[in-house]
């Protein structure tokens, strides 16, 4: 069993809301931005798709931020810190509009959360060469890549501020032949779009074990074979996976993770990477930047390119 918690905002504050649960260590959050804006992008992206169900369309007309998690004993104290976090917001001055911020939960089934979001989400185009498509939908006649995607219960779907950011750094940084290290992979969305635009080979890496078939059925369907491989470890405590990548070294680095974890993990980073290698790293939002950019500093680490989507971050730099 899940609990879903609906916390209904605006336009302007869903980025606010996704970055104070993001600061409370909560990840699997998806966004609704409401009827509107869902009939605006039916709109402008009607070259992607031939029909939408309005019974699919017809949900809350209210911008929400979605939390899921797994209804534990041991995650209340996680659950019930999200009323008061919320709460403090109410009494914040930050200049927008807030909205109601009304808090709701839900019990959701193992398969319904799986399932839920698929109304929304359709084909995207990302970058100038990508077109993320969902596996139920038919992307069409396009000259772009198409990478097909199920992200199931595994976080990126390329919809959110931190996957999109990355995808384009991928794009504009990978090489042919380059080798791939995709740490906290979930859906695996950034190293299959690496392998699809060039790269030879990738490994991806996730704490997740529900990962392991996810990511897999993905690069399946992508037509990846043995040149991508995943594994179900915690990079900052498995020393041996440690010292298995820095005797093999790789070309790219991606994370597209939370602050708390990239900070510890940036370090490790540096000798993960061959001398020229890029690292991309996102899911930071603006109010730790200055922190990693001080841990990228330490590490070793020039900062080449910096991009800013709502209150979210992507970095990408090289090893000086």
């Amino acid at each position: 069993m899940w609990k879903k918690i609906s916390i209904y905002t605006t336009i302007e504050g869903l980025d606010i809301v996704l970055g104070r649960l993001d600061a409370l260590g909560i990840t699997q959050a998806e966004i609704d931005e409401g009827i509107k804006a869902i009939d605006s992008y039916l709109h402008d992206a009607a070259e992607f798709w031939d029909y939408a169900d309005p019974e699919e369309i017809n949900g809350d007309k209210t911008p929400c931020v979605a939390a899921y998690i797994a209804d534990l004993p041991e995650n209340k104290s996680l659950i019930d810190s999200i009323f008061p976090a919320i709460e403090e917001l109410k009494g914040m001055d930050i200049g927008i509009d807030m909205g109601s911020l009304e808090i709701k939960v839900h019990n959701l089934k193992e398969e319904d959360w799986a399932n839920n979001w698929k109304a929304y989400y359709k084909p995207l185009c990302i970058g100038e060469k990508l077109l993320v498509c969902p596996s139920w939908e038919n992307a069409g006649d396009t000259d772009r890549k198409v990478l097909k995607l199920d992200p199931g219960m595994a976080f990126g779907t390329g919809t959110h501020n931190t996957t999109r950011l990355c995808l384009e750094m991928v794009e504009k940084y990978v090489c042919d032949d380059m080798s791939i290290l995709d740490l906290g992979c979930g859906s695996g969305i950034l190293s299959i779009a690496a392998v699809l635009l060039g790269a030879s080979h990738a490994l991806a890496v996730d704490i997740d074990p529900i990962v392991d078939s996810i990511a897999r059925d993905n690069a399946d369907m992508n037509g990846l074979g043995d040149e991508y491989k995943i594994l179900v470890a915690n990079i900052l405590e498995d020393t041996n996976l440690q010292e298995s990548i820095r005797q093999t070294h790789y070309d790219m680095v991606t994370a597209n993770i939370v602050a708390s974890v990239i900070i510890p993990l940036t370090p490790l980073v540096r000798d993960f990477l061959t001398p020229d290698g890029i690292y991309i790293a996102s899911g930071i939002i603006l109010d730790r930047l200055e922190e990693v950019k001080q841990a990228f500093e330490a590490s070793g680490f020039e900062i080449i390119d910096e991009r800013i989507s709502g209150e979210w971050v992507a970095l990408s730099a090289k090893a000086i």
